[in-house]
């Protein structure tokens, strides 16, 4: 910003200041530098301000004062956008960390949850009463970020994505004004919402329903050889097209860290690990997770009963903060010869110890709604690749990034042209792709509710008026 915006105007910024009972930090200030921090170690943004919200009158303040003032904003939930939205250079913040309350009905099995809460929050207290609703694989997601983008996980082939489950929310819109948002009331929103991103407003309580899940879960990873890739990939695909809706089973192709129940001399080698998870009862699963613990001659197997949120929280330890992290991703309809061959060729040559070639199997329930049931449009996925490349060293940046795409360029015959908004790296580019058919209904919603692009620091979806 210039000297004479009204951002460096000390009299505009100490009149925002006082109408807030969260806090304002500003370029100066001791905090800055914590509260411009983001998940992805890559991302290096300097704000003008940042709004550290108590609620949604502290939204409704932001939102006014930028708009007035012509000030870009930025909005941070959790902060783990790997495109690093949540913060911009020059521009206003409005951060939702500090509103992170979770209020769970038990009757009624629904939870209001407010934008700052983090999936391990959600999970601690609906577990207390035996609930969940599908969420994400690392539990330092923030639910904001991840509902708006769809969000899927360990759940979602039985109980559909996180959108699938969304009861209501509470927007501030673009005129700052808070609205409410469901199936009765500003449809219109509400379907934008599941699966359009930050693209219509700053939501500020998300209602969702939940589900009976564990406490405790069959769930667990078992370790192959990298050597034997081709048989646990093919293994896993054999799996995957019969599996029923209560079995998830992810292929992993890394390093194997070092994990206890990996055994030491691994520790650092390349492996494909098989992760699985079982919703229903253990029995059951124990019968139906048989035949992917049968495949070849595993290094070893972690497979047993373990508190659903800890298994949530299982693989936080391998994508820590700070990293700097760059993910491609597709969507794929199936698992075809060729994509396994292209999975083990690029395995060979992944570039560090960290980095992940990631394979989930989703599918199920997911894929039970019509495309246009909701903003996110991707009924048709059965598997997707998330090229999780992660490094700590600046002068690998080349190298890491010329990888990830040019495995993803690879595998671009195979895929179904989708990809899920919440992986897309890149600060522009592949709304298409990411909207695919809903887009241009997307456009419709964003001409009513923000038709001067207000919310455009996201995955844009560009209004036409």
């Amino acid at each position: 910003m210039s000297e004479e915006t009204p951002v460096s105007d000390n009299e505009a910024v100490d009149g925002l200041a006082g109408t807030l009972r969260g806090t304002l930090v500003r370029p100066d200030d001791e905090g800055y530098d914590e509260a411009r921090s983001v998940w992805n170690g890559m991302i290096d943004k300097h704000p003008a301000l940042i709004v550290q919200c108590a609620g949604p009158a502290d939204v409704i303040s932001a939102v006014t004062f930028a708009k007035e003032h012509d000030v870009p904003i930025s909005v941070k939930g959790g902060g783990h956008n790997i495109a690093g939205r949540a913060v911009e250079d020059d521009a206003l913040v409005i951060d939702l960390s500090p509103m992170n309350s979770v209020r769970v009905d038990p009757d009624a099995e629904t939870a209001r949850v407010e934008p700052g809460v983090v999936l391990r929050e959600l999970d601690h207290e609906t577990q207390a009463f035996g609930l969940a609703t599908p969420v994400g694989y690392n539990s330092t997601t923030g639910i904001a970020g991840l509902t708006l983008g769809g969000g899927w996980g360990w759940l979602s082939r039985k109980h559909g994505l996180t959108v699938d489950n969304l009861i209501s929310a509470d927007v501030v819109t673009a005129r700052g004004e808070l609205v409410h948002a469901s199936e009765d009331e500003n449809d219109d929103l509400f379907w934008g919402l599941k699966g359009g991103g930050g693209n219509f407003g700053v939501v500020t309580s998300f209602e969702f329903q939940l589900h009976e899940v564990g406490p405790t879960v069959l769930s667990g990873p078992i370790v192959h050889p990298f050597d034997d890739a081709r048989a646990v990939l093919s293994g896993f695909r054999e799996f995957a097209a019969s599996a029923p809706n209560d079995a998830t089973v992810w292929c992993v192709i890394r390093h194997a860290p070092p994990l206890p129940f990996v055994p030491e001399e691994w520790h650092g080698r390349k492996v494909v690990i098989l992760a699985t998870f079982y919703a229903g009862e253990m029995d059951e699963g124990e019968q139906v997770l048989r035949s992917v613990r049968d495949i070849g001659e595993p290094i070893a197997d972690a497979v047993g009963p373990h508190p659903y949120a800890g298994w949530q929280q299982a693989f936080d330890g391998l994508a820590p903060a700070g990293n700097r992290h760059y993910w491609k991703s597709h969507n794929f309809d199936e698992m075809t010869d060729g994509m396994i061959e292209t999975f083990v060729e690029y395995g060979k040559t992944i570039p560090t110890p960290e980095t992940e070639i990631a394979i989930p199997h989703l599918g199920g329930a997911i894929n039970d709604l019509p495309v246009d049931a909701t903003a996110y449009p991707h009924r048709d996925a059965e598997y997707i690749m998330n090229l999780h490349t992660q490094w700590e060293d600046s002068e690998q940046d080349e190298e890491c990034i010329a990888w990830a795409r040019d495995m993803h360029e690879a595998m671009t015959p195979h895929a179904t042209g989708g990809v899920y908004a919440n992986f897309v790296p890149e600060e522009v580019g592949d709304q298409r792709a990411a909207y695919r058919e809903n887009y241009d209904r997307l456009v419709e919603v964003k001409n009513e509710w923000d038709p001067e692009n207000l919310f455009r620091l996201n995955h844009n979806v560009e209004p036409t008026k």
